[in-house]
């Protein structure tokens, strides 16, 4: 099987008003960086070469700057503006990407992924046409039905994570039907295009920041390593 070139495209839309801080959550500096450098490290040492789209909200494309700086100019970084959901985000972002490749979609505010996992979901990817990392859900679970929360199962639950992967002319395709409030994730994109999903396996620790705890955590785990 040909190996396919890589783009990573990073969604970095986050507002950090769960943060309470100005500065939105991915460019929040640990140990010393901004938040979304360790995801695109991840990526970079992964695999050589990779092509960088970062999708930023108009008003925090400045911030860009933050990036190229803590990189030191080890790639070319392509800077995309977002929309007004997740989907157009992406959407945006989709438009550059080459229709031949791999794509990875991944939340820059998760900085753990790592070397394994990316190269889970680019050979299940290459494979299906398509990879998502889940992990088992460990909580107890309940779910309304109409009337009243009632347990679920959860050894058939699986929490969703990213980098979510596809073949890019497949995903690109999904992408142009219509927005759907029930799109979370581009997954969900996928299905409602026609898609069978196909889960690998995640990793525990590729946690999305989106408080204050979680931030310290993960300053605590980087200063652990």
């Amino acid at each position: 099987m040909d190996l396919l070139d890589t783009t990573l495209l990073i969604v970095a839309g986050g507002k950090g008003l769960r943060m309470g801080t100005a500065i939105p959550k991915q460019f929040l500096p640990l140990k010393g960086k901004p938040v979304v450098y360790y995801a695109i490290k991840a990526f970079l040492d992964a695999l050589p070469g990779i092509k960088i789209i970062l999708v930023l909200p108009e008003e925090h494309i400045s911030y860009a700057q933050f990036i190229v700086q803590a990189l030191n100019n080890e790639t070319d970084l392509t800077i995309v503006a977002g929309g007004a959901t997740r989907f157009h985000s992406v959407q945006n972002g989709l438009k550059i990407v080459a229709p031949d490749e791999i794509v990875f979609i991944h939340d820059g505010v998760r900085p753990f992924v790592n070397k394994e996992l990316i190269d889970r979901c680019y050979q299940k990817a290459m494979q299906e046409g398509n990879a998502i990392p889940a992990v088992p859900v460990t909580d107890s679970v309940r779910q309304w039905d109409g009337s009243r929360y009632v347990s679920v199962d959860r050894s058939l639950l699986r929490s969703v994570q990213t980098p979510q992967t596809f073949r890019s002319s497949l995903i690109k395709e999904a992408y142009q039907q219509n927005y759907n409030e029930l799109f979370t994730d581009e997954a969900t994109v996928a299905e409602a295009w026609g898609m069978n999903i196909h889960l690998v396996e995640g990793l525990k620790e590729n946690i999305k920041i989106t408080s204050p705890e979680d931030l310290d955590f993960a300053e605590a785990r980087m200063n652990k390593q």
